[in-house]
């Protein structure tokens, strides 16, 4: 007596009104959980699952079938599985399981992958973009970086040069002539319905093969890590891209590799600020030296001391500038400035000797202020 089928609502989560994309989304939290290239399940729990679900989401993510399904059940769009025209092999192709792929190697990049490639179901596609994030200290920036990242990512299969077939030789697909699609006429409660789907032989390569690539199991591509050498220049700024060409996953059909795209995070600074190609930093000097003038020394991104001369009646919170102590823009050599800010601090005790300055100092300023008042008539 054959399995009963569980619903196919009940399959994937969703409820009977769900959605066209909580069904997709549910269907691709499933996918990435039970497909038994990444499942931690036995491989034989995860294909059968795999397979259940796929099942589920073939029929419900297509607006006729579905609606054969709600007012038939499974004996609505049972035709279309039987005499084992379902198995495994007709989903590992797919642009639902490329995108799935694409996700599960693209969570280090915070968010996603860009996708580039040609709508022809068998013709040479493009590999997916991928995105690295990395981290900058601000002297890095000043100096630039050379590093050596690694890149999960899908390559072509060295054993079959990405043909999938164990030989490498491939052949025009018998079952679609090459078209990569088929036409399927189902028997419904309606009458004969014709509908394209992807063909279940080649995937919609086109081409097929006497017998699968071990390596790859037919698919032509492998999941892999590669290590990428990067020459980050000076002057980079913050959310900045650097374009790594044929670094991303590997194309379909023969098309080109994605390309790698490098997003530069550049460390805030506890000592200094940035401001375009211009540094700012805090210095705190005394308050005669802002009355009388002086020089006071500040230490540069580099770790080096620097004198900068304070002006006479210099303001707290004034601004002083010092040339070509910056960062560079990326591409020029010549560096902003550093500007410094001064201010003061005010000591929270003092001794017998500061206060009897200090109030010296305080009564003569008011005694001249005074005076001053004076010879005006105020």
């Amino acid at each position: 007596m054959a399995e009963e089928k569980r619903d196919y609502y009940e399959v994937l989560g969703v409820s009977k009104d769900a959605t066209d994309d909580e069904i997709k989304k549910a269907y691709r939290t499933l996918a990435k959980k039970y497909h038994p290239d990444v499942s931690t399940e036995p491989k034989d729990v995860a294909e059968a699952k795999f397979k259940e679900i796929s099942e589920a989401y073939e029929v419900l993510s297509d607006a006729q079938k579905r609606k054969l399904y709600d007012q038939y059940g499974h004996a609505g769009v049972d035709s279309q599985f039987s005499n084992g025209q379902f198995t495994w092999d007709d989903f590992t192709h797919g642009d639902d399981l490329n995108d799935i792929f694409g996700d599960l190697f693209s969570n280090i990049f915070g968010g996603g992958s860009s996708r580039r490639g040609s709508s022809r179901a068998n013709g040479p596609r493009a590999g997916e973009s991928l995105r690295y994030d990395i981290e900058l200290m601000l002297k890095e920036v000043l100096t630039g970086k050379e590093a050596e990242i690694s890149i999960p990512h899908v390559s072509a299969c060295p054993d079959c040069r990405g043909t999938g077939s164990k030989d490498g030789k491939t052949v025009t697909c018998p079952t679609c002539g090459g078209q990569g699609q088929v036409q399927r006429v189902q028997r419904t409660p309606f009458g004969d319905m014709m509908s394209v789907e992807t063909c279940p032989k080649c995937g919609g390569r086109g081409t097929t093969y006497e017998e699968k690539c071990p390596k790859c199991r037919g698919a032509g591509r492998l999941n892999g890590t590669t290590k990428v050498a990067l020459k980050i220049p000076a002057g980079v700024e913050d959310n900045m891209r650097l374009r790594v060409p044929g670094q991303g996953d590997a194309g379909y059909n023969g098309g080109p590799a994605g390309d790698l795209y490098v997003v530069i995070h550049v460390k805030e600074d506890k000592t200094f600020r940035r401001d375009g190609s211009d540094l700012w930093i805090d210095v705190n000097t005394t308050y005669p030296r802002l009355v009388l003038g002086g020089n006071i020394d500040v230490t540069n991104l580099e770790g080096q001391t620097v004198s900068v001369s304070i002006p006479a009646g210099t303001q707290v919170n004034g601004v002083l500038k010092i040339a070509g102590q910056g960062l560079p823009a990326v591409g020029r050599s010549t560096r902003g400035a550093l500007y410094v800010r001064v201010g003061i601090i005010v000591p929270k005790r003092t001794n017998d000797f500061e206060k009897e300055l200090l109030t010296k100092l305080d009564s003569e300023a008011g005694f001249k202020k005074k005076k001053f008042k004076d010879k005006l008539g105020l």
